[in-house]
């Protein structure tokens, strides 16, 4: 493993372009970073496979990063969170890892009394992970809802395909919840969307929380670079010139 003297950059990697979400609350705090964002979209979606299969995916992906000379690596998709972020600290331990999970502890500190609808994938709601979360900050007025293919969904970017998985699967919802935990990095995406079927409800996403917690750690490791004009690197499992073009153009109306 190479020194972290030599290490300069931020890595961010997802089962897609979700992670841009987590990206862009990063680069409102720390803007003199450097970053490389890796989109796993040839095993995407993450939220359908084994445990065995996500560390492995992981595990290369955190191997490509490693050699980038990135300093930190941020783990930008709940699913891989949930399934592999105890698996890569313990293997990678020289490397600091920070990973997302569902603002569930959120709900409990701002809004315990109201109604709560999670929306996750499959895996991020079965993992044994988020289940401790449930379990310590349950306000008993929780619904969680495995939201399969709607990651996939929005990653191809079709908003009647979008539009209409939504009105199938959280339309009974309506009047029932007043808060919506996000708890995939693609779903911030669809917020708009989101609120055409639920109307004005209060969104909690870990994001903001993790760019700030990740500050702090790059300040007390003495790894924070705070002049010069930040660089954006990107990479795609596949290669495919579509998704960087995707990406860039997310990013920059999101920012």
């Amino acid at each position: 493993m190479k020194k972290l003297d030599k290490r300069n950059k931020i890595g961010i990697f997802d089962s897609g372009i979700g992670g841009i979400t987590v990206l862009k609350e990063i680069i409102k705090i720390l803007p003199n970073e450097d970053y490389i964002y890796y989109s796993d979209s040839k095993n995407n979606p993450y939220g359908d496979r084994t445990d065995e299969e996500i560390k492995q995916l992981c595990d290369n992906i955190v191997k490509y990063l490693i050699n980038k000379n990135c300093k930190v690596i941020v783990i930008a998709c709940n699913t891989a969170s949930s399934k592999a972020a105890d698996f890569l600290r313990k293997k990678y331990s020289e490397m600091t890892f920070i990973a997302i999970e569902p603002a569930y502890k959120m709900v409990h500190d701002y809004a315990y009394e109201k109604p709560t609808l999670v929306m996750a994938t499959k895996g991020t709601i079965e993992s044994e992970k988020f289940n401790l979360l449930l379990k310590k900050y349950d306000n008993h007025k929780t619904y969680l809802l495995p939201c399969v293919g709607l990651a996939d969904r929005i990653e191809n970017g079709d908003k009647e395909e979008i539009k209409k998985y939504l009105i199938e699967n959280i339309a009974n919802y309506k009047g029932k919840v007043e808060n919506v935990v996000l708890g995939c990095t693609h779903y911030p995406l669809i917020i708009e969307e989101i609120k055409e079927i639920l109307g004005q409800v209060e969104f909690f996403n870990g994001a903001p929380n993790l760019a700030k917690h990740l500050k702090d750690i790059l300040e007390e490791k003495g790894l924070l670079n705070d002049i010069g004009n930040g660089k954006i690197e990107f990479k795609d499992s596949q290669n495919l010139k579509e998704k960087e073009e995707k990406f860039f153009k997310i990013l920059e109306e999101k920012l």
